[in-house]
């Protein structure tokens, strides 16, 4: 198996950061990270002139980092909540797939790749979900998802303003049972 050195031109999951030396397979380098522009031969005139961009690429690799922490606060209150048809022990008719939660935030203003968002497996079960989504090679944060069953209230899987709302119900109803 043929193996071969490339620079890193941008940050690869599970394999290295933006500027870095690796070895990989060379079909991997010739079929993937080349192709799409991820990683370039590391010759020495290639080495050489990463170095001179090095400080570019730190001030870009700041800047990012300064972009994903400000939308991170931005984010940390966010709250996905989505509506599918379910069965009577809970399961979903269907599933909730990270492209799903990329759209939600996407109608939410917030333009997020849908391969950061780590989604495990497709969430076919209804409930409250915590899933974490990498802004940034150091940033990630924990989105919080709620399924719920298409027309259905079920209790626990409401909102404050609609629990306060029972309240309020259940308060009316009792008074007009003890008239």
């Amino acid at each position: 198996m043929a193996h071969t050195k490339v620079l890193l031109r941008e940050d690869v999951d599970d394999l290295g950061a933006r500027g870095e030396i690796v070895r990989v397979r060379a079909g991997y380098a010739r079929n993937y990270l080349l192709p799409r522009n991820l990683a370039v031969e590391a010759t020495a005139g290639n080495v050489k002139g990463i170095e001179q961009e090095r400080a570019a690429l730190l001030k870009k690799e700041a800047k990012e980092r300064a972009t994903a922490e400000a939308q991170s606060q931005q984010m940390s209150s966010l709250a996905l909540e989505f509506k599918r048809k379910a069965g009577e022990q809970g399961a979903l008719y269907g599933s909730v797939t990270s492209m799903d939660l990329a759209e939600a935030l996407k109608e939410r203003g917030y333009e997020i790749d849908r391969h950061r968002i780590h989604l495990r497996e497709p969430l076919k079960r209804v409930g409250d979900y915590t899933v974490p989504v990498r802004l940034h090679r150091e940033v990630t944060i924990d989105l919080k998802v709620r399924v719920a069953p298409e027309g259905e209230v079920i209790v626990g899987h409401l909102t404050p303003e609609q629990e306060t709302e029972l309240a309020k119900q259940a308060a009316t109803e009792e008074e007009t049972l003890a008239e």
